[in-house]
Parts: C-alpha cells; structure tokens; sequence
C-alpha cells in the first residue's frame, strides 16, 4: 500500500534541526547562569551581610533573620517558577522553528 506523502510533513534538514538546537542550548544554559547567580547571590548575601541588615526590620524581625528564614525560601521558589515558566516558553519556540523552518 503506498504512503501519502501529503499526509505526513516532511522531515526538516539536518542543518536546520543542528541550528535549532544549538540556539535552544545557548538559551537554556543563559537562563540556567542567571538563576544560579541569583541563588548564589540570595543564599551568600544573606549570610555575608547579615550584620549590616540587622538594624533593618521587616515586620518586627531583623531583614537578616527575616531572608534567612522566609525571604530566601520565597526567592528560591520564585527562580523555580521562572525557570518553569521560561524553559516552557524555550520549549515551545524550539519546536515552532522545527516546524516552520524558522
């Protein structure tokens, strides 16, 4: 039995899909340096300048207890939803320049 080949997109060249992936890798490793730095600089910054942040209060607490105990756990949370969210949006452009050619 024969195939139809109008019913099956043809596969995109070699060339394309290499260039698709590389720029998705440049993307996602760009992402991936930026959050590590923003969790090295929350979980280091919080511990190094504990002493200058004591004067300052938030809620009746030292900043410096408050991002140790709660502020640093929000920020960490907060850099999984945007890696979530972001490799999503990676995801799907990858796959559109597959399929469109792009």
């Amino acid at each position: 039995m024969p195939t139809d080949s109008a019913s099956t997109p043809p596969s995109p060249p070699r060339e394309r899909i290499l260039a698709a992936r590389a720029r998705h890798w440049q993307r996602t490793r760009r992402l991936v340096l930026v959050l590590l730095a923003l969790w090295l600089a929350t979980g280091f910054g919080t511990v190094f300048f504990a002493r200058d942040l004591a004067h300052l209060s938030v809620f009746g607490w030292q900043l410096s207890f408050y991002l140790a105990a709660q502020g640093a756990s929000l920020i960490y949370l907060a850099i999984l939803g945007v890696y979530a969210w972001r490799m999503r949006m990676l995801d799907r452009e990858f796959v559109r320049m597959l399929r469109d050619g792009a």
